[in-house]
C-alpha cells in the first residue's frame, strides 16, 4: 500500500513521531484512514509502535523512511517518476498555446503575402510595384515592432527602467515591486496559457483546510466542542439546517467522535483521539472562519496580458483579412493562380482551423472573465455566512454558552512521552521487561499491600 502524500508530509512536519490525532489534525484526513495508513507505513518503512500504559499508540518513523519505502515500493517509485514527468509535460502544454498563437500569426501572414503576390502578378507592372511595397509594411511592422519587443533580450530591462510605465517619472516603489513580481512569475508563453485558462483553482485545498481548521478547533478546546464552534468552517445552504445539527455527522465520522448529552438536553461532541498527541505542541493556529480565496483572472503581469490579448486580436484580424481575400473574385480570376496548383487549396482547408482558433482565443478569456466575476460574488456570500457564524461565538447566547461549559467537562489533553511507554516495537519484549523490572516489582507491592 502506498500512503498518501498528505500523510507523509504530516509525518515530516511533526518530526517523525505522531499519533493518529496529530496526523489528522495536520493533514485533515480521516482518523480511521490515518490509522490504517500509519500501520501500513510502519510495516513497510521500518516504523515502530509505542504504547503507553493507558493504551495510547504513538508511531515512530526513521528519518529516512521515504528512502526505505521508495526502495521497497515500485508503485511509489512510479508515482514519484510520474510527478517529475508531469511537471515537464504540463510546462510544455502551457507554452504550446503561446507557440500556436505565434505560429498562427506567422502562417496567416505568409498566406496573405502569398495571395497578394499572386494577385499582384496578374496586375500591371506599375501597380505591382507600389502594391508590394505597401503590403509588406504591415508584416515588417509586426516582426520588427511587436515580436521584437516581446522576445528581445532587452525587453525586461526596458520594463524595469520604466520604459513601459506610461509616465515620465520613475515608477513608485509599490509599482516596481509589483512589476518585479510579474516579471519573475512566468514567461510570455506561459502567460498566454494563463490569459486563456487562468492559473487553476485557488481553493483547490479548500476541503483540506476545512478539516484542518475543524480538527484544530477541536484540539484547541480540549477535544470537546459545541456544534456552533464548527459552523464557521462549514457550508450550509440555509439557516434552517442549524436546528437538528445533522451537519455534525461528517465531522463525527471523520474524526471518530461521539455525542454527549447534558442533563439539560444540550448536545456536545467529544473526540478522544484528537486529545492524544505525541508531543506537547501548544495550541494550533486556527483562523476564526474558513475563508475562500477570490479567483483571479490571471497571475500574469499586466504587460504580458496586454501582449497576449493584443496578439490574439491581431491574429483574429489577420484571419478575417485572409478570409476576405480567399473570397475575393479578383483572386479567382488572377491568371498566375493557374500554375500555383493545389497550394491555394491547402490555405483554404487550413483557414477554417486558423479562424476557429483565433475566435476561441478571444472568446474563451471573455467568457471566463464573466464566470470569474460571478464566482467571486458567490464566494463572498459564502465567506459572509461563515463570518456571521463566527460572530455568534463572540457574543454567544445562553444555550451556546451552556454547551461550551458542558464541553469543558470532557476537555483534556494527553501527551504520550517516552516515560509513559509500557511497550515499544523498537526493542524485544524480554528486554523491555528487564528494563522495567523495578516498575513491575513496585506495581506488585502495591497490589499485595492493597489486598491486605
Amino acid at each position: 500500500m502506498v500512503p498518501s502524500s498528505d500523510l507523509m508530509k504530516a509525518i515530516d512536519v511533526l518530526d517523525y513521531r505522531v499519533t493518529t490525532g496529530d496526523v489528522s489534525l495536520q493533514s485533515g484526513i480521516d482518523v480511521k484512514q490515518a490509522e490504517h495508513e500509519l500501520l501500513a507505513l510502519a510495516s513497510d518503512a521500518g516504523g515502530h509502535l509505542q504504547v503507553s500504559e493507558t493504551g495510547e499508540i504513538v508511531y515512530l518513523f526513521p528519518k529516512n523512511y521515504r528512502t526505505v519505502l521508495r526502495n521497497s515500493s515500485l508503485r511509489l517509485r512510479l508515482r514519484e517518476w510520474w510527478q517529475k514527468v508531469w511537471k515537464v509535460l504540463f510546462y510544455l502544454i502551457r507554452i504550446s498555446f503561446g507557440i500556436i498563437l505565434i505560429l498562427s500569426i506567422v502562417i496567416i501572414s505568409l498566406a496573405i503575402i502569398f495571395l497578394m503576390l499572386a494577385m499582384n502578378r496578374g496586375s500591371d507592372d506599375n501597380n505591382s510595384g507600389s502594391g508590394q511595397s505597401n503590403f509588406f509594411f504591415f508584416p515588417s511592422f509586426l516582426m520588427r515592432g511587436m515580436m521584437y519587443d516581446m522576445f528581445s533580450i532587452n525587453y525586461y530591462q526596458r520594463r524595469r527602467s520604466g520604459y513601459y510605465s506610461g509616465y515620465g517619472d520613475t515608477p513608485s516603489r509599490s509599482s516596481r515591486s509589483t512589476r518585479r513580481k510579474d516579471e519573475n512569475s512566468m514567461n510570455f508563453l506561459e502567460a498566454v496559457f494563463s490569459f486563456l485558462f487562468g492559473d487553476g483553482n485557488p481553493n483547490a485545498d479548500l476541503e483540506e483546510r476545512r478539516w484542518q481548521y475543524i480538527a484544530g478547533a477541536v484540539r484547541n478546546n480540549g477535544g470537546a466542542i459545541a456544534a456552533e464552534q464548527v459552523l464557521p468552517y462549514l457550508d450550509l445552504e440555509a439557516d434552517t439546517d442549524l436546528e437538528d445539527e445533522d451537519y455534525m455527522l461528517p465531522v463525527l465520522t471523520r474524526f471518530n467522535g461521539r455525542p454527549e448529552v447534558s442533563s439539560e438536553g444540550n448536545i456536545i461532541y467529544h473526540f478522544p483521539e484528537l486529545q492524544v498527541m505525541a508531543e506537547e505542541r501548544g495550541k494550533t493556529s486556527v483562523p476564526e472562519t474558513l475563508r475562500e480565496k477570490q479567483w483571479k483572472f490571471s497571475e500574469a503581469g499586466s504587460a504580458q496580458l496586454t501582449w497576449a490579448g493584443g496578439l490574439g486580436a491581431v491574429n483574429l484580424a489577420l484571419a478575417v483579412i485572409l478570409g476576405y481575400m480567399l473570397t475575393d473574385p479578383s483572386l479567382q480570376a488572377a491568371e498566375p493562380l493557374l500554375y500555383l496548383g493545389g497550394q491555394i487549396g491547402i490555405v483554404d482547408i487550413g483557414y477554417l482551423i486558423l479562424l476557429a482558433y483565433a475566435i476561441a482565443f478571444i472568446t474563451i478569456p471573455s467568457v471566463r472573465a464573466i464566470w470569474v466575476s460571478q464566482k467571486n460574488k458567490s464566494i463572498e456570500r459564502s465567506n459572509e455566512k461563515r463570518l456571521r457564524q463566527a460572530n455568534r461565538l463572540n457574543a454567544p447566547s445562553n444555550i451556546i454558552q451552556q454547551k461550551i461549559e458542558y464541553a469543558k467537562q470532557f476537555a483534556s489533553t494527553t501527551v504520550v512521552s517516552p516515560e509513559d511507554l509500557t511497550y515499544t516495537t523498537e526493542t524485544g519484549l524480554t528486554e523491555q521487561e528487564a528494563l522495567r523490572s523495578d516498575d513491575i516489582d513496585e506495581e506488585w507491592r502495591r497490589r499485595i499491600e492493597g489486598s491486605r
